[in-house]
């Protein structure tokens, strides 16, 4: 049975002193030449479109120094086409590091390259059927596509478990994202992905824990989304623990409330989910990543700045908004939180070194 360890959950100091010690000598010395705002920016993931390059984005990548990137929305370009469009991004990346050029490809409905060259492959519950053998292949094919069109960070695979029997479940059943409604599948096909996508040169981010399986309504376009059976010894947690044992280098957050593990905050923005459950009892030392915070309906109660605060106060890492414009106040509400907060500062210092060993394991430190 999984469940939360009794002892106190580790202190912000403790989490950068950990973070320092297991960074590599190429992330510190990264690390320790930038400034505050250098630092934020590889805190930040924005939102860009997939089939052009726009003026707003690259102003936003070169003054905020985001590190991160996710392309929005669904491209027809071919592999060389869309390479064109990560590569001009990547000349606006901050002069020590690339960037973390992220998109959704799941498969079915949820596949946003679907240009020549991209194979166009069935929906997650149609991917859970298969030989295990097959799929991790089939996963390399995929992961190598998206590395030869410029993208290095796949938002998948997705390891939410929607019960037997559920049929009002809109962010993952009603689009099939879920590759079974058995925890042992889902677990199993999950890390054949995982490994697939990993070994065909894109990294992964398990999502979105810890499960929303069994919400009936979206984050992105509901408030108040709340799941009231899932807990700290669930086993619906067990694909994320069996990600994370296949080396993960990221898992994304969900938003929704998770009400007999923490009744108050979203998870994105629970210390007692993020750092207790996630960091303490799974033992996920990567980088942690929030669903989307700049649109959802969700988290539109917080003000921008808040919401990216509140995210890092949790024990997160990289702020994700589809929002690019939204990037200079979250930089802006993380540099006055740090000033006038040492804890929290070193929480930044921590979350930083975290994406640039994920950053140096990928190559993506000049």
């Amino acid at each position: 049975m999984l469940a939360l360890a009794p002892a106190a959950l580790p202190s912000a100091s403790a989490g950068a002193v950990e973070s320092a010690a297991t960074a590599s000598p190429s992330a510190q010395q990264v690390f320790a030449g930038m400034t505050d705002a250098q630092r934020v920016g590889q805190l930040l993931m924005v939102g860009c479109p997939s089939t052009t390059v726009t003026g707003t984005c690259l102003t936003t990548i070169r003054a905020q120094h985001v590190g991160s990137v996710i392309l929005d929305g669904t491209s027809t370009l071919s592999i060389s086409a869309e390479h064109r469009v990560t590569a001009a991004l990547q000349q606006a990346a901050p002069p020590t590091t690339q960037l973390f050029v992220a998109t959704d490809q799941e498969g079915g409905l949820v596949r946003r390259m679907r240009g020549p060259g991209f194979t166009d492959y069935s929906t997650a519950l149609v991917q859970g059927t298969w030989y295990t053998a097959d799929l991790q292949y089939w996963a390399w094919t995929w992961g190598t596509q998206l590395r030869q069109a410029g993208i290095n960070l796949d938002l998948a695979p997705v390891l939410d478990t929607v019960p037997v029997g559920d049929t009002n479940n809109p962010p993952i059943g009603d689009l099939d994202r879920e590759y079974s409604h058995h925890i042992s599948v889902v677990t199993t096909q999950g890390v054949a992905v995982l490994r697939g996508l990993t070994s065909g040169g894109v990294d992964t981010a398990v999502k979105h824990f810890p499960g929303l399986g069994r919400v009936t309504a979206n984050t992105d376009t509901d408030s108040h989304v709340t799941d009231a059976i899932t807990t700290a010894q669930s086993a619906y947690l067990k694909p994320f623990a069996a990600g994370i044992a296949a080396k993960t280098a990221f898992v994304m957050m969900s938003t929704a409330i998770y009400s007999r593990i923490d009744s108050k905050n979203p998870a994105a923005f629970s210390s007692t989910i993020v750092t207790g459950l996630l960091r303490t009892t799974l033992g996920f030392h990567g980088v942690v990543i929030s669903d989307d915070l700049g649109d959802a309906k969700q988290v539109a109660s917080y003000s921008v700045g808040e919401r990216a605060v509140r995210f890092i106060a949790a024990g997160g890492d990289m702020v994700l908004t589809v929002e690019p414009t939204q990037a200079s106040t979250m930089e802006a509400a993380i540099l006055a939180r740090m000033t006038a907060s040492p804890t929290f500062a070193r929480q930044v210092d921590a979350a930083v070194l975290r994406v640039l060993q994920a950053k140096y394991a990928r190559g993506l430190l000049h």
